[in-house]
């Protein structure tokens, strides 16, 4: 089913990241983790339709989402700066395999971190204590809601860039990094990032020895 929604607040998460408040449908339910199509009821745009992941809980009155902009790709993405209160989309949805399964280890590269936001705060608000986030950016401004992460409690964070930091790991989330981190393979372990990071992390994860089952990425196996 399609709705209209209509913008009511945007602000600048990061140099090229933002958070959008929608109105949300009285008819429209989803799962933390799950995703819509949104398409910008601009001429020229209504057939380009993008997938973007609610970061918002499904209790909440509005319908937020964190989308990083592309400005030198000049797609969807590369309109969101440019965006206002009162400008309109269309939504289709929701979908996605990235849902809570439980307290687990979730890795993410860059804004592949988007699904995890709705989940993790529902864990936290639900008092659920003992996930771990392993989050890869290039450098430590890049890090979209570090406050956010900071502050949930019950949950463990390990940030990897690349720059040196004597606050963060430094390299790529490799086989090293994972079994320094991560101590025990019996448990979900959300995949989500450039396809090649999410790739290589679940290679290595089933090299570890955990179950295929265990591993959860948006395009499964």
């Amino acid at each position: 089913m399609t709705h209209r929604l209509t913008l009511q607040g945007i602000a600048p998460l990061t140099h090229d990241t933002y958070h959008l408040i929608f109105n949300k449908p009285e008819d429209f339910d989803f799962e933390p983790g799950q995703a819509a199509e949104l398409t910008l009821d601009e001429k020229g745009w209504r057939d380009e339709d993008r997938p973007f992941t609610m970061t918002s809980l499904p209790q909440d009155n509005t319908l937020d989402f964190v989308i990083k902009s592309y400005p030198d790709h000049g797609g969807v993405t590369a309109q969101i700066p440019e965006m206002e209160p009162g400008y309109q989309v269309f939504l289709d949805g929701p979908f996605g395999a990235i849902k809570d399964y439980g307290v687990g280890t979730f890795i993410a590269g860059g804004a592949g971190v988007t699904p995890f936001i709705a989940i993790l705060k529902k864990q936290a608000a639900a008092g659920e204590h003992g996930s771990h986030l392993i989050f890869a950016n290039d450098t430590k401004a890049d890090i979209i809601l570090k406050g956010l992460w900071d502050s949930l409690k019950g949950l463990e964070t390990t940030f990897v860039v690349n720059e040196d930091d004597p606050n963060m790991r430094s390299g790529e989330v490799d086989k090293a990094l994972l079994s320094d981190v991560v101590t025990d393979l019996d448990q979900p372990f959300y995949i989500c990032g450039p396809g090649k990071m999410v790739d290589s992390v679940r290679d290595v994860l089933t090299e570890m020895g955990v179950k295929k089952d265990n591993i959860i990425t948006e395009d499964g196996w």
